[in-house]
């Protein structure tokens, strides 16, 4: 078979992030990134205390009744799940 064009030279000492347009593009990429990712500036993060769970104060309290009945009713249903694949004194205790 028989090719239209030749091969291109082969130049390893090239780069494809040294031409103009990808600089640019990189730099773009990293604006993109920085504002999607990046946290606001001047938006500190608050001190922890040291405990294992802490709620925001910001969030209401009925969301937050209403996502721990969530998880209770999600628990529930699962040791319901579990008891019927126990018999006897195990499944009163599940």
């Amino acid at each position: 078979m028989i090719k239209p064009t030749p091969n291109p030279p082969a130049n390893e000492a090239t780069s494809p992030y040294e031409s103009l347009d990808s600089k640019k593009l990189h730099e773009a990429a990293e604006r993109a990134l920085n504002h999607h990712f990046a946290p606001p500036p001047g938006d500190k993060p608050k001190p922890r205390k040291g405990n294992l769970f802490a709620v925001s104060p910001d969030i209401d309290t009925e969301a937050l009744l209403a996502n721990a009945s969530e998880d209770l009713l999600s628990i529930s249903a699962i040791a319901a799940n579990l008891a019927d694949d126990v018999d006897g004194a195990r499944r009163s205790l599940a």
